[in-house]
């Protein structure tokens, strides 16, 4: 039972050792010795080894280094160096590249653009700050030829801006290593504040001006239909007191030609006269004009 016990906790210790001291000390060895390496996605590496590059790795996985470098490969991790490259696509927004106008307005250029490495060697050794020169010539290259442009193609014509700088920042970055992707002009501004307010008050009073221009039109459109449906109407009316006479001569010769009918009218239209004016009226009794004389001289109208 001892010895059943010696044996497994042997076991236990020979299982530790060779998981926790036995396999990473094999692995840094193997390393150290350029047995293999692991490139992971979109990753590449330079091996230079005595100022000479013996071997560029760019597809990922498991690699066997001695085919592929020689010799070499037992010392390049020891005498030489492994540059790292990461080949993803990357982006960068440079604000408000001054740039002057054919007209003279300062303004401001926002560019965003994209890269990617192509030649990790180039990369390497062409240019100690790779990214910091294409930074650089990205915003020369929006200054030189971007600038005395007309305002309105600057405002306008983005497009045709970008393609612009895209083939001047180009040659001189795939010489460093750096392919260029798309170049977009993001934004134009106007960098001199006072201008900027200069442009807003002429904005508005160009706005007022076009308001109060709506308003007084649609004030002398009104005041036209109404002149013409007043000029209508008077019109009318004119047409219907020149009418009238004939009309109502006709109405009275119609009347006329029956007696009975047109005494009958003449007297409502006189009695309707009386009643409508303000005349004080004395209804007397039905009797001979010369009794009524005759009570009037006999009952006097007493004095007040």
């Amino acid at each position: 039972m001892v010895w059943g016990f010696i044996h497994h906790w042997s076991y236990s210790v020979l299982t530790v050792f060779i998981c926790f001291i036995a396999e990473p000390l094999v692995l840094f060895l193997c390393h150290l010795l350029g047995v293999f390496a692991v490139v992971a996605e979109n990753q590449a590496r330079v091996y230079v080894l005595f100022g000479n590059v013996i071997g560029v790795i760019r597809e990922p996985g498991l690699h066997f280094l001695w085919p592929k470098l020689g010799p070499g490969a037992l010392i390049v991790n020891i005498l030489g160096q492994c540059h790292i490259r990461d080949l993803r696509l990357d982006q960068e927004y440079i604000r408000s590249n001054p740039v002057n106008s054919e007209e003279g307005a300062p303004m401001g250029i926002g560019v965003w653009y994209e890269m990617f490495i192509t030649d990790p060697v180039a990369h390497v050794f062409r240019n100690l700050d790779p990214r910091g020169s294409l930074r650089a010539n990205v915003a020369n290259a929006t200054v030189r030829c971007l600038s005395n442009m007309k305002l309105s193609d600057m405002l306008d014509n983005r497009h045709s801006m970008s393609q612009t700088v895209r083939q001047e920042v180009s040659p001189s970055s795939t010489e460093w290593g750096y392919g260029l992707g798309s170049v977009y002009i993001r934004k134009v501004h106007f960098r001199d504040v006072g201008m900027v307010k200069q442009i807003e008050e002429k904005v508005v009073n160009r706005l007022r001006q076009v308001t109060s221009a709506i308003r007084q039109d649609g004030a002398n459109q009104v005041n036209i239909i109404s002149s013409t449906a007043e000029k209508d109407a008077a019109s009318e009316f004119a047409r219907a007191a020149a009418i009238r006479s004939e009309i109502v001569g006709i109405a009275l010769q119609t009347i006329g030609r029956d007696k009975e009918v047109s005494e009958t009218l003449f007297e409502i239209l006189e009695t309707r006269q009386i009643l409508d004016g303000e005349a004080d009226i004395v209804l007397l009794p039905h009797r001979s004009r010369n009794d009524i004389l005759t009570q009037f001289s006999a009952n006097p109208p007493s004095p007040k």
